[in-house]
C-alpha cells in the first residue's frame, strides 16, 4: 500500500528551516506505521475491506505549503499540526467519503476561515475559503475542545444525499478509535459553529454603519454580526449531527455552553435542510440574530432546547419534530433529556439605538414537539414544549404539542417569562394548532389584563386544546394521526405565506401519517428509530 506523508517536499523544506514558515502551524512529517491492524469493527459494523488502493486524505494550502491528513490503512487522521483552535485554514479544502467505512478523525478544532474583531481594524474577507464534505463522508472529533468552525465570509458545503447523508459525530463511536471503551455520548465534541454578516442586535445602528459590529460568541473566541440579513455562509442538507455540545472551553465561564449546531447572525443565503440532531450536551440550533431558514429538521434528546431563538433572527422554519427522551449515560444510569422544544428570545438588547435590528420575529409552521415527564440530567429542569422570552414575536401554524403526563415534576407545555416574555404577548399567535398537554400553561394568571391565557391560545376558535391521551399521533409516535376524531381543525394551507419558501400542506404537526413514502417520513422515521435504540 503507497502511504502519503504529512506534507509535500516544500513543507518539509520548510519544516528542516524551522524559521520564516510564519503562522501557528507546527510542522511534523508523520510517518505512519502500518504493522497494527486499525481494522476494528466500529459501532455501525462496517470493516476493512482490504482496500489497498491510495486513499487521498483531505489537504489544504497554507504559507508552509501543502498539508494533508494521513490515512492509517482504515481511517485519515488530522493531528494538530492540520488542524488546532491555534489554525485558521484560509484555503479550500474537501473531505470525500472514505471506502471500507473509513471515516475522518480530528484531534482538535477544524477552523475554516479568518477570524478577526472588525472593531479593532480586522476586514472581513468577501471571498474566504469553501469547506466541502461529499456525500456519505463521516467527520469525527475527538475532544470537547474541538469545534467545526465557519467564520465570516468562509462557507461550508456540507451537502449529502438522502442515501448518502454527511455526518458529524464523535470518534467514541467507532470502537477503533474508543480505547477505553466507554462508548458515544454527549459533549464528546464542541459541534458546529457558523458566524454570518447578519443583522444581531448584540450590536448597535451606529456599530453595523462602521462596520465595527463583532460579537464575541460564548464559549470560544470568534466574532459574528454585520449589515446583511441576505449573506450566505453555506448550505447543510442530509446531515446529521450526533453527541456534540459542550460545556464551557478551556478558560471559558460557566453557562458558556456550546450548542450541537450554532448559526451566529447567519443570513438568509445559507440553508439548512434534513438534518437530525441528536444527544446534544445543549441547544439542538441556536440562532443568535440573521435570517437564515430551516427545514426538515429532527433534533431527538438534546439535553437544553431543540431549538433556541434570539437576538433578533428573522427567519423561516417548517417541518420541526422534537422528541424528548431517555438515555443510557456511560455510567449506565438511564437519564432525561430535554428543556424547552423551543426556547424563543426576541433580543439582546433594545430600544433607538438597536431598532435596525429587532425582536425576533419568526414565521414557523409543521413542528410536532413530544415532551415527557422527567427532569433533564443537565440541569434538572422540567421537559417543556415552548418558553418565551426577551420581547420575543412570532407567528406559528399547524403546531402540535404533545405531553402525555405531568404527575411527577408538575411540568407544562406553554410558559411564558414573567415579565420580559410577556412585552409582546399579543404578537405571539398559532394558528390551526393542537395542544394535547396534561400541563398546558405554567402560569395560567400571568397574561396582560383583559387577556386570559386561554383566549391568547385558543385565537379565536384557530387553535384546540384536547385531552393529553388523545389518539394524536400515530402508532408509530411521531407521525400525526390524521384520521383522529380528536383533531376537529383543519390545517392551515399556507397559501398566504411565502410559497418560496413554505410547501402547501394539509395535515397539522410535523409529519403525516399519509405520506409513508416521502423523503421527508423515512428521514424522521430513520432519525426516530436510531434515537429511541440510543
Amino acid at each position: 500500500m503507497q502511504m502519503k506523508t504529512l506534507f509535500k517536499v516544500s513543507a518539509v523544506a520548510c519544516a528542516l528551516a524551522l524559521v520564516g514558515c510564519g503562522g501557528d502551524i507546527k510542522i511534523e512529517p508523520t510517518v505512519n506505521d502500518n504493522s497494527v491492524d486499525n481494522s476494528t469493527n466500529n459501532s455501525n459494523n462496517t470493516t476493512n475491506g482490504g482496500n489497498t488502493d491510495q486513499v487521498e486524505c483531505a489537504s489544504y494550502e497554507s504559507a508552509a505549503g501543502t498539508v494533508e491528513g494521513t490515512f492509517d490503512g482504515k481511517d485519515c487522521l488530522y493531528n494538530d499540526s492540520f488542524a488546532s483552535k491555534n489554525i485558521s485554514i484560509t484555503s479550500n479544502i474537501t473531505f470525500d467519503e472514505l471506502p471500507d467505512g473509513g471515516i475522518h478523525v480530528f484531534e482538535d478544532a477544524l477552523l475554516i476561515g479568518e477570524d478577526g474583531n472588525t472593531a479593532e481594524g480586522f476586514v472581513v474577507p468577501t471571498n474566504g475559503p469553501t469547506m466541502t464534505v461529499k456525500p456519505g463522508a463521516t467527520l469525527a472529533f475527538k475532544s470537547g475542545e474541538a469545534i467545526l468552525r465557519i467564520a465570516r465570509g468562509a462557507k461550508i458545503q456540507a451537502v449529502g444525499t438522502a442515501d448518502k447523508p454527511v455526518t458529524f459525530t464523535s470518534a467514541f463511536a467507532y470502537d477503533r478509535h474508543d480505547l477505553e471503551g466507554k462508548g458515544a455520548e454527549f459533549a464528546d465534541w464542541g459541534g458546529i459553529i457558523i458566524n454570518g454578516n447578519g443583522l444581531t442586535n448584540h450590536c448597535t445602528n451606529a456599530q453595523r454603519a462602521a462596520n465595527t459590529c463583532s460579537q464575541p460568541f460564548e464559549g470560544v473566541t470568534t466574532y459574528f454580526g454585520g449589515n446583511d440579513n441576505s449573506d450566505g455562509s453555506g448550505n447543510i442538507k442530509f446531515a446529521k449531527i450526533w453527541y456534540a455540545g459542550s460545556g464551557p472551553k478551556i478558560g471559558g465561564e460557566p453557562g458558556e455552553d456550546l450548542n450541537s449546531l450554532t448559526l451566529n447572525a447567519v443570513g438568509s443565503g445559507s440553508s439548512f435542510d434534513y438534518i437530525h440532531i441528536h444527544q446534544g450536551y445543549d441547544d439542538g440550533i441556536e440562532f443568535f440574530g440573521g435570517a437564515a431558514n430551516i427545514k426538515h429538521i429532527v433534533v431527538t434528546d438534546t439535553q437544553d432546547d431543540a431549538i433556541d431563538i434570539d437576538a433578533g433572527w428573522q427567519g423561516n422554519a417548517q417541518f420541526i419534530y422534537v422528541e424528548h427522551g431517555t438515555v443510557t449515560t456511560r455510567s449506565g444510569a438511564t437519564a432525561y433529556m430535554g428543556n424547552n422544544g423551543f426556547e424563543t428570545d426576541g433580543e439582546q438588547n433594545g430600544g433607538a439605538d438597536y431598532s435596525e435590528a429587532p425582536a425576533s420575529f419568526p414565521t414557523i409552521a409543521n413542528v410536532t414537539v413530544v415532551t415527557t415527564d422527567g427532569k433533564s440530567v443537565r440541569d434538572e429542569k422540567s421537559s417543556q414544549a415552548i418558553k418565551f422570552d426577551d420581547a420575543i414575536k412570532s407567528n406559528y401554524y399547524n403546531v402540535l404539542f404533545v405531553k402525555r403526563e405531568n404527575s411527577t415534576n408538575e411540568s407544562t407545555c406553554i410558559e411564558f417569562n414573567d415579565p420580559d416574555g410577556l412585552k409582546n404577548a399579543a404578537e405571539i399567535k398559532f394558528n390551526n394548532s393542537v395542544m394535547a398537554c396534561a400541563g398546558e400553561f405554567k402560569d395560567a394568571n400571568q397574561m396582560p389584563a383583559g387577556m386570559s391565557v386561554e383566549n391568547w391560545y385558543d385565537n379565536g376558535g384557530s387553535n384546540i386544546r384536547i385531552a393529553a391521551d388523545s389518539d394524536v399521533l400515530a402508532g408509530n409516535g411521531f407521525a400525526t394521526n390524521t384520521s383522529s376524531a380528536a383533531i376537529t381543525i383543519e390545517a392551515n394551507n399556507l397559501a398566504d405565506l411565502d410559497t418560496s419558501f413554505f410547501d402547501s400542506v394539509n395535515f397539522v404537526g410535523a409529519v403525516s401519517d399519509q405520506d409513508t413514502s416521502s423523503v421527508w417520513y423515512k428521514w424522521v422515521e430513520t432519525a426516530v428509530t436510531a434515537a429511541r435504540a440510543d
